[in-house]
């Protein structure tokens, strides 16, 4: 069962979702629209290997090249011990070509960090630092969850694949 924007701000209120900077504008019907962060990583490939640089984002923004995918992260810390959560690009950036988490939008119970964000643009698309990019939704669990405290929870900002 998803949450309503009002059950969002509730559970928030009392500490069961975090969402720190928490903006109320930013609350829709079952969503809140998170933030881009500062830095994105740009893919380079050197001797067959894929890596990433890193860069903070300019005020005046940055334009993405089509088909690549960058890595950014959201500005907000967002995370439940209480809730799954997914994380989904907006409709109206979509519309124009900017996809997000295009194979990862499931964030699990216990993860409260700057979430890692999968970035491609179908055209040239610019971002900005701090722009409403993609929306989070908080999820009911069934059953007793195992809090997830593994793997990229442990990180904030734009990480590369571990594999």
């Amino acid at each position: 069962m998803i949450l309503t924007g009002s059950e969002i701000r509730s559970m928030r209120s009392i500490g069961r979702i975090k969402i720190e900077p928490f903006e109320p504008s930013q609350i829709n019907p079952n969503s809140y629209n998170y933030r881009l962060g500062r830095q994105i990583a740009v893919p380079t490939f050197k001797d067959g290997q894929l890596n990433f640089e890193h860069a903070d984002l300019p005020a005046d923004g940055y334009v993405l090249k089509p088909r690549t995918m960058y890595l950014g992260h959201t500005f907000e810390v967002l995370g439940s011990n209480t809730f799954a959560m997914r994380l989904i690009g907006r409709s109206s950036l979509g519309r124009l070509g900017l996809f997000l988490q295009v194979s990862a939008d499931l964030g699990h119970t216990g993860s409260s960090h700057q979430w890692t964000l999968e970035i491609v643009a179908a055209l040239p698309f610019k971002i900005y630092p701090y722009m409403r990019i993609g929306q989070i939704s908080f999820w009911q669990n069934y059953g007793s969850p195992n809090l997830y405290r593994e793997g990229y929870a442990a990180f904030s900002g734009p990480t590369p694949s571990r594999l």
